[in-house]
């Protein structure tokens, strides 16, 4: 600088240039914050709309038993409709999938969720078990773009530290649906009737539509994937992480199905709870359950903020949750109706915790651009599991009891966290390389 041209520094004083400096600070930090703050706002949308799927989707398993006795349905018959909606999960789960990363979250989670609430509202024309398994059929389709549409734009707007506590947060609003779905569909049953309860959940996933349009603005817009850069379904196929999460899902999946489709029945036959019992009580495990995937969230930022990598935060979150899984292994022997309440709640609590890290595997493997399309991959898996296992509880329990299936889903969070570190290349490949810098 020319020793004859005044600085303008000079020409302020500190007070002034303090204000000069914070105002200029402030500029760049406001829209951070303002993004920051913006993000929790979707996380809380989609926290909404989970609520809401999980009611819809909730809602069949309490009118169980008075659906069974009306129509006259074996327990076989039941999982056959169980088995329709995870049908329908299985074949929408990759097209959702497409659509999200194809059109982003937006336009394709606004087209799921008009799609499924349609659905739900149209179980009122069901007359027999075929109807409502049509019905559910379509309804699967268009809810598994809850989790591939959520999944995805989590991973853009959290930093890998924060992720996993959002996906979480976002996931819990299964247990929360779950939880509220016990005393509201109660109370609309016996004011208004069963068809009432389907009507309900369907006009508020209506009503969220116009909500996420305004919240989700054209500011978070995905942006456009070079056509050099995009990867086809064969390609991702042929990727170890692809069986990995796929193999994950199948084996994690069906136990919260589990406990959302057979646990009223289950706690109504052979606890002896009346319908009014278990609107009262029946919400407790899935309760626990929304604590369980928060707590999986936050245990897993706390480890990243520590230092520990990736890999090992999963490894040492979805081992421990799923050797507390096997708390539903000790329900069928006991005596106290309380006390076996208590274990499915611990059990579903150690599930969700397992599932927010089972969300956040898939975040570490593939890229944003793939998010929508391999979580639609896991949900084939899931939705093949679902389909399945439904049909085995069903045969199950008509020819033994429940003991039997309380021992599997007991022991398959552990098989579906031994899957996915055993086969996926990339989590091998950190282990490797973490061996390394340790030797």
């Amino acid at each position: 600088m020319d020793a004859g041209r005044s600085n303008p520094l000079n020409d302020v004083d500190d007070a002034s240039l303090q204000a000069q400096l914070t105002n200029r600070t402030a500029t760049v930090t406001a829209p951070q914050d303002v993004a920051a703050r913006r993000r929790w706002v979707v996380l809380g949308v989609l926290f909404l709309v989970t609520v809401i799927n999980f009611i819809d989707r909730q809602t069949l398993s309490i009118l169980a038993p008075v659906l069974r006795a009306t129509l006259h349905l074996t327990n076989q018959q039941y999982g056959r409709i169980v088995s329709a909606f995870q049908f329908g999960m299985l074949s929408g789960e990759f097209p959702m999938g497409y659509l999200m990363d194809r059109w982003g979250a937006r336009l394709g989670l606004s087209f799921a969720v008009l799609w499924w609430s349609g659905a739900t509202g149209a179980q009122i024309f069901a007359r027999n078990g075929l109807g409502f398994g049509l019905f559910r059929y379509w309804m699967g389709t268009g809810e598994c773009g809850n989790y591939s549409g959520g999944v995805k734009t989590l991973t853009r707007l959290f930093s890998r530290k924060d992720r996993t506590l959002a996906l979480g947060i976002f996931n819990s609003g299964s247990m929360v649906g779950s939880t509220i779905a016990l005393p509201i569909v109660v109370f609309l049953l016996r004011h208004y009737g069963f068809r009432t309860a389907f009507l309900v959940p369907a006009l508020a996933g209506v009503l969220w539509v116009p909500l996420w349009w305004f919240v989700y603005g054209k500011e978070h817009k995905e942006p456009e994937v070079p056509y050099n850069a995009r990867v086809s379904l064969l390609e991702m196929l042929r990727s170890s992480e692809s069986w990995a999460i796929m193999a994950m899902r199948f084996f994690i999946g069906p136990v919260m199905q589990f406990y959302w489709y057979w646990i009223p029945s289950y706690l109504v036959e052979i606890r002896h709870m009346s319908m009014r019992e278990l609107g009262w009580l029946g919400w407790i495990p899935f309760f626990l359950g929304d604590l369980g995937g928060v707590a999986g969230g936050w245990a897993a930022g706390h480890l990243h903020r520590r230092g520990i990598s990736t890999v090992n935060v999963r490894r040492i979150l979805m081992y421990s949750g799923s050797v507390l899984c096997m708390a539903s292994m000790l329900v069928p022997f006991q005596h106290l109706a309380a006390t076996a309440v208590l274990l499915i709640g611990i059990a579903i609590f150690a599930d969700n915790f397992v599932s927010a890290n089972m969300y956040g595997a898939v975040t570490d493997l593939y890229p944003e651009q793939q998010i929508g399309r391999a979580t639609g991959l896991t949900g084939v898996a899931g939705g093949l599991s679902g389909l399945l296992f439904p049909l085995l509880t069903g045969w199950t329990v008509d020819h033994g009891s429940y003991s039997p299936v309380f021992v599997m889903v007991g022991a398959m969070p552990l098989v579906g966290t031994a899957a996915v570190f055993l086969i996926s290349r990339r989590y091998r490949h950190w282990n490797r390389h973490l061996s390394s810098l340790t030797a």
